[in-house]
């Protein structure tokens, strides 16, 4: 048994924040209905088509889950969405709160007719405040929370090469609503729930705002290398590159015996983590690999207990050694095929996973409807009407 068995999560869901956290209740077990616009359904499917018919993103963040169609603007439509809500235990929404309103799914509503349901609302930025009717897609918030200002090189941003802020918000609705749920269970008082893209990502902004804070500045763009410690980034070999991550002075000694350059470890320009930092050019410039591959060099760094890795770029992660020895990896269907995805990296003692698959648009409408109690005719007619 997985801990959500029996939970039912109703999500009127599109782009990547709140279907990546459905997606990760629906692997501890929820039931997650994902409710969908008839003509097109979750704009995302429609990123790309790496994966059969659908993109990768929609296919990476609903695994498992079911797809309603449902039209909410029909009159039709809405008392179907109210049955479903009335069996939900959760109910996930990131229309803006000004849409959610007009259609009646805001927490407040839902919540009056039934408070112990779970309601969890995202937005770009939060109610009040300047931001509140501005737009908030992944990029624009890194932006704002000041990610893209400190990525990059140099001169040259660059945004994070994942959608962090959606990611972001992703994991701590989940956690949010797992917490609700253990609420609810000891109490009987179920939960609002309310986020914001940009809220969630200032969170994981903490660490560098805090360092601007302290030192009045913020910290340089320094590409993959870090801008605090040195060496501590990629550098070149013969057929690749390895990246380095030296931290303290007794790693720095033991690199330094491995190039047959103990004294290097004594230049007074590279004597601390500080000093090192500051003359990062001239540290960089004795550091040279290209006599090595990267195999050898990363096989004589683990030898001496340098901390390393290897430089890989994205298309050689399905064949990484170690996830390959570790098992992680499983075939989903998707809409037109399969594709391969990584298993959840928690592995539980207490409940197995398994993953279903990634639903075709509407493909479950009329299963959800007849688990609702419709019948053959009134199915029909709801699909006569343009309700579903």
């Amino acid at each position: 048994m997985r801990p959500l068995d029996g939970v039912l999560v109703v999500s009127l869901e599109q782009a990547v924040a709140v279907p990546y956290a459905t997606r990760l209740l629906a692997d501890l077990g929820a039931r997650v209905v994902k409710v969908e616009r008839p003509d097109g359904g979750d704009f995302a499917r429609h990123y790309d088509h790496a994966c059969g018919e659908v993109s990768s993103y929609f296919a990476w963040t609903n695994v498992g889950k079911e797809s309603l169609t449902l039209d909410l603007k029909n009159p039709a439509g809405r008392p179907v969405l109210d049955r479903l809500v009335a069996r939900a235990d959760v109910v996930l929404c990131n229309l803006s709160p000004a849409a959610a309103r007009r259609a009646g799914v805001d927490a407040d509503a839902l919540r009056a007719r039934r408070p112990a349901l779970v309601v969890g609302e995202l937005s770009g930025y939060g109610e009040g405040g300047p931001y509140t009717g501005r737009k908030a897609f992944d990029a624009l918030v890194q932006s704002e929370a000041g990610l893209v200002e400190l990525t990059g090189e140099g001169d040259v941003t660059a945004r994070a090469g994942i959608s962090v802020a959606d990611i972001a918000a992703g994991v701590q609705l989940h956690s949010a609503v797992l917490a609700a749920l253990l609420h609810r269970a000891r109490t009987g008082e179920g939960a609002t729930l309310r986020l914001s893209l940009f809220e969630a990502l200032a969170e994981w902004m903490h660490q560098p705002l805090l360092y601007a804070a302290g030192t009045g500045r913020a910290a340089p763009r320094t590409g993959a290398h870090h801008p605090s410690i040195a060496p501590y980034g990629p550098f070149p070999c013969r057929d690749g590159a390895v990246h380095l991550a030296v931290q303290n002075d007794p790693q720095w000694r033991r690199l330094c015996a491995l190039l047959g350059r103990p004294a290097l470890a004594d230049d007074p320009r590279f004597g601390s983590v500080a000093s090192r930092v500051a003359h990062r050019a001239e540290l960089h410039a004795e550091l040279d690999f290209t006599a090595w591959s990267a195999a050898d060099l990363l096989a004589a760094l683990d030898a001496a207990d340098v901390p390393a890795a290897r430089t890989r770029g994205v298309a050689e992660l399905p064949a990484h050694p170690q996830l390959a020895a570790r098992d992680r990896w499983a075939r989903v269907a998707v809409p037109g095929g399969e594709a391969t995805v990584l298993r959840p990296p928690v592995d539980s003692s207490a409940w197995g996973w398994t993953p279903g698959a990634v639903p075709s648009h509407g493909a479950d409408t009329d299963h959800v409807l007849v688990t609702l109690g419709y019948t053959p005719e009134e199915i029909a007619e709801l699909r006569a009407r343009g309700a579903v």
